[in-house]
């Protein structure tokens, strides 16, 4: 690899015929934490609405029905009305293991959560 020195910057030239060029310079900064601003105006921010934690539906249900409900349950059911849920690490140690199924009552405030989050 050859390097070589031009006035504040570094030219490299590997041997895969890849080229690089690195401005260099001595500014030192006040503090260790730089302010970057920037507008979301033009974002495209539905991709990060995928509605709500599983602790604000256990929230929500509790407060308007009273039911305790499982993240077990709320994947269930995200699976019935077809919102992606994301891989379930913690699986079963023997294959005739059985889950247990969300009663039609938490399953019903689970749903009611899912439209107040417009989830569903």
């Amino acid at each position: 690899m050859q390097v070589s020195r031009i006035t504040n910057c570094v030219y490299i030239v590997a041997p895969t015929h890849v080229e690089t060029v690195v401005l260099l310079s001595k500014g030192e900064v006040d503090s260790k934490k730089i302010r970057v601003e920037f507008s979301l105006e033009d974002m495209d921010m539905s991709e990060f609405q995928d509605g709500a934690t599983y602790t604000q539906i256990k929230d929500y249900v509790l407060e308007h029905s009273g039911l305790k409900v499982s993240n077990l349950y709320i994947s269930q059911i995200k699976r019935k009305c077809g919102i992606e849920v994301g891989k379930n690490y913690n699986l079963p140690k023997s294959e005739d293991s059985r889950q247990p199924m969300c009663p039609p009552e938490k399953e019903k405030a689970i749903r009611e959560a899912f439209k107040y989050f417009g989830m569903i």
